[in-house]
């Protein structure tokens, strides 16, 4: 652990008073993350302005001492997890929408707006900010432009990077940056905002972002296609994806999902899922009211096919918001099968899903460990939810194995680590195997120029 030196502590009290955090009892609420993850850091900043945080990364870089980023903590990858010590810098007062303009078609706002709130001023103009994770109502901006969140409507629209203008951001060197500008195309130079986007912190620190915006469609129809098996909803994923119309959100949930969605459903007042369900699909189509019935008919017809139980529309609004809410249970629901959870969001081209599905299937049954998939299979975007008792020895080994044959499946289908939920400290290790060896170098040489010290987050996304 990294100490704060005296005349740091000073420096750093004089210019953010009770912003300045060194209570032990005060920090902890700062050590960890979604992952479970947990090392407490030895001083917390809640800056309020963008010149505070440049002094704060000046005087960091100053005496050597790490600092990590923060917005909510809701990653799961270990990612604001301060694993060197050193300070914790919460976005958490930076929280100002600072201006919507909707002829513009673009918001600017400071890191720590949570995604809900700004969806809800979003939508008195008509617009909505595509990325949906599912923690939107806890998540800030800030942490999902650092992992480039993506959520369901990803699929249609894009994930943050894609709907990110501009970006004010501190480097590791302690100097404000302005990457990119308030318009749809540009080509003044390097795209500096895409780089920033997904960096998890480790390049510099976003202070302000102007964000893309999109018109809330006037009309939304779901259906819900119920299959014998995986293999057969895996197999509709595909075929979905290869006809002209795109749906706006395409997600798979596998039969251990369907039985937690139909227990949630039923709680909330909801229609019932038929007990032999062995894989869903919540296919949502999106658009004008006039054209809406063609593409929900391209889409049931592309739904149509071998193992296929049931073809249903949600009968209503509230049908629909049902069923969008069973889905967006599932990862807090899977605690409810197994005190341990290995949560890991591997990505495929779309038409290798079947194989990506059938393959986790079969590694469940070698390590003898419930595996639960289920995700955004329109981008070829799966969770890979992995079930064991970290109390027994032999289990967690066993799931820690199996994990590392999902990446090495993931990346022998064509696929990547990780769609939305960065690396972290969780696939930090696994990078060699997804990245080749320049690639890696020069990622690092980046990281130089942008951090010329190492101060900005330690440890994370760039194995040693």
């Amino acid at each position: 652990m990294a100490a704060i030196p005296q005349a740091l502590d000073r420096e750093l009290r004089a210019l953010l008073g009770d912003a300045w955090l060194r209570d032990e009892s005060d920090c902890l609420a700062y050590a960890y993350d979604n992952s479970r993850k947990l090392a407490v850091p030895d001083a917390v900043a809640l800056p309020t302005t963008r010149e505070q945080v440049q002094a704060l990364v000046r005087a960091c870089r100053a005496h050597a001492l790490p600092l990590v980023a923060r917005g909510r903590g809701t990653n799961t990858t270990g990612a604001t997890v301060p694993v060197a010590g050193g300070v914790v810098a919460s976005f958490e007062r930076m929280d100002a929408i600072m201006d919507i303009r909707p002829g513009d078609r673009c918001a600017v706002v400071e890191p720590g707006v949570l995604n809900g709130d700004l969806q809800r001023a979003l939508a008195a103009h008509g617009l909505f900010w595509p990325p949906d994770p599912t923690s939107a109502d806890f998540s800030s901006i800030g942490g999902n432009l650092a992992c480039n969140a993506g959520g369901p409507r990803a699929v249609k629209y894009g994930a943050s990077r894609d709907n990110v203008l501009a970006l004010t951001a501190v480097t590791g060197a302690g100097e404000l940056i302005h990457c990119g500008s308030a318009t749809t195309k540009g080509a003044t130079g390097y795209d500096l905002q895409r780089l920033l986007v997904g960096s998890e912190g480790t390049l510099a620190l976003i202070v302000e972002a102007t964000l893309k915006l999109a018109p809330l469609p006037p009309a939304r129809r779901v259906l819900r296609a119920l299959y014998r098996d995986v293999a057969s909803a895996a197999a509709a994923v595909a075929r979905l994806m290869a006809q002209p119309v795109t749906p706006s959100m395409l997600e798979f949930m596998d039969g251990d999902c369907v039985r937690l969605a139909r227990g949630h459903m039923q709680a909330n007042g909801g229609g019932d899922l038929p007990a032999d369900a062995g894989a869903l699909l919540l296919v949502e189509a999106d658009g004008d009211p006039d054209t809406l019935p063609h593409a929900i008919r391209a889409l049931r017809q592309a739904a149509t096919g071998e193992g296929l139980v049931a073809l249903d529309e949600a009968v209503d609004d509230g049908e629909r918001a049902r069923l969008w809410a069973a889905r967006k249970a599932l990862s807090p629901a899977l605690r409810t099968l197994a005190p341990g959870k290995i949560n890991e969001d591997v990505v495929v081209p779309v038409s290798r899903i079947p194989e990506l599905v059938a393959g986790v299937q079969a590694l469940a049954r070698e390590y003898a460990l419930p595996i639960v998939t289920f995700g955004h299979a329109g981008n070829g975007n799966l969770h890979v939810n992995l079930l064991f008792d970290p109390a027994d020895a032999g289990q967690s080994r066993r799931a820690s194995a199996a994990m590392a044959r999902v990446f090495a499946l993931a990346l022998s289908l064509g696929g990547t680590l990780s769609g939305e939920h960065g690396i972290g400290l969780a696939k930090r290790d696994s990078m060699p195997r997804a990245i080749t060896a320049p690639t890696l170098d020069l990622m690092r040489q980046l990281k130089s120029v942008f951090d010329p010290d190492g101060i900005l987050n330690p440890g994370k996304l760039l194995p040693p």
